[in-house]
């Protein structure tokens, strides 16, 4: 497991969001973004295009990885501009394409700064969401960095006063 070394002279600790479509993600990058402003960190958010299968035409495919892609930058600066309403932190941007578990997990393992995943529970009766399920279920007992998961429920008063 590589060394985090977000604690070291000339490091600091970044908080991971993964950014995507769903309702609770602000409530995770609303919280990311005040603790990473309290504790003199940083942000880093993560929108992971995950392949499209259609491959039968080149063409088709680099048309519709371009749009997957004006729209990872288009919600990034969305979830950006919330992280500023939020703090005084800048978030760091980064955009991926593949699995998005592996890409969570590659991104961890690249960045020795990153030392804590914030992901957002769903508010739906079918669980807390398919990215903490998979995140928190079976890689939890080997994963490099504490995972911390915000109920969807949470309002900004709410992150602000535990953030």
């Amino acid at each position: 497991m590589l060394k985090r070394r977000s604690t070291e002279a000339g490091h600091r600790r970044k908080f991971l969001a993964v950014i995507d479509d769903t309702p609770e993600c602000s409530r995770a990058v609303i919280y990311a973004a005040r603790r990473a402003e309290r504790t003199a960190g940083g942000l880093t958010m993560l929108y992971v295009i995950e392949p499209s299968g259609f491959q039968h035409w080149i063409g088709v495919e680099n048309i519709m990885r371009a749009e997957a892609m004006d729209e990872a930058e288009s919600t990034l600066a969305r979830f950006a501009d919330i992280a500023r309403r939020h703090s005084s932190v800048e978030p760091e941007l980064v955009i991926r394409e593949g699995n998005r578990a592996e890409q969570i997990t590659g991104l961890i393992a690249e960045d020795e700064d990153i030392a804590i995943l914030v992901l957002a529970a769903g508010t739906d009766k079918d669980g807390p969401g398919p990215l903490v399920t998979a995140m928190a279920g079976r890689h939890v007992a080997h994963f490099p960095v504490p995972i911390t998961i915000v109920p969807g429920t949470l309002t900004d008063d709410d992150i602000a006063a535990i953030a």
